[in-house]
């Protein structure tokens, strides 16, 4: 009888000191950021130093909260032209997954990106700082929430002579940028894309901040 009891007491402080090391276990490691609005645009309108200065701006913002061991990517279409081809939004931005600064999966792949996006939103679609994008939907004033995208809603470069990309992003006066809403959920039902809702009234900074944002785009890492 005592052999059992001791047995069972051993049995006991076991499964108590187990019970302790499953407690003491670290939390999971939340995974990296790989997608965030522009906390500031460039403040010089659709003159964003065409692609490579768009890349650089997310970069450096990334760097600043950490991030910038991977390569980012802005989320920016260019037009053709007699001296380049088209440039599509969603091939420069890698495979995914892609999470938010708050370790939130935006899209597991491009197809999810593009063709189920409803976890782009005002909950979601955050800066890389962790902090919401202005929004009229959410009483929030002045509304910020048209997106520079220049691209159509599957990721791609628009066609034709209109200008879509404010001079692939090197003019601050002529021409017109597309642009999409971050504070919407899913365009089926809205009508309002993430990456493709309308135009903007012009490419100064004074003409974005009218038309409803403030020159900030989406950055992806693409690796």
């Amino acid at each position: 009888m005592k052999s059992f009891t001791r047995k069972l007491v051993m049995v006991s402080a076991l499964a108590v000191g187990a019970g302790v090391v499953v407690a003491q276990d670290a939390p999971a490691t939340p995974p990296p950021m790989g997608f965030f609005i522009t906390s500031v645009g460039l403040g010089d309108g659709g003159n964003l130093g065409g692609l490579e200065g768009a890349d650089a701006h997310c970069q450096s913002l990334a760097a600043a909260v950490g991030a910038g061991d991977r390569t980012w990517r802005a989320y920016l279409s260019t037009q053709a032209t007699d001296q380049q081809p088209a440039v599509n939004a969603r091939d420069r931005i890698g495979n995914g997954p892609w999470h938010n600064s708050r370790g939130f999966m935006i899209a597991a792949d491009l197809d999810l990106l593009h063709y189920d996006n409803s976890a782009i939103n005002y909950t979601h679609a955050l800066t890389e700082k962790a902090t919401a994008v202005a929004s009229r939907a959410m009483n929030n004033l002045p509304n910020q929430h048209d997106i520079l995208t220049g691209s159509t809603l599957d990721g791609r470069a628009i066609a034709g002579d209109a200008d879509a990309t404010c001079s692939n992003w090197t003019s601050n006066d002529a021409g017109a940028a597309m642009v999409g809403h971050h504070d919407r959920y899913r365009f089926e039902t809205l009508g309002s894309p993430w990456n493709a809702a309308h135009l903007s009234r012009g490419c100064s900074e004074e003409a974005l901040l009218a038309t409803g944002g403030a020159g900030q785009f989406y950055c992806f890492a693409a690796d």
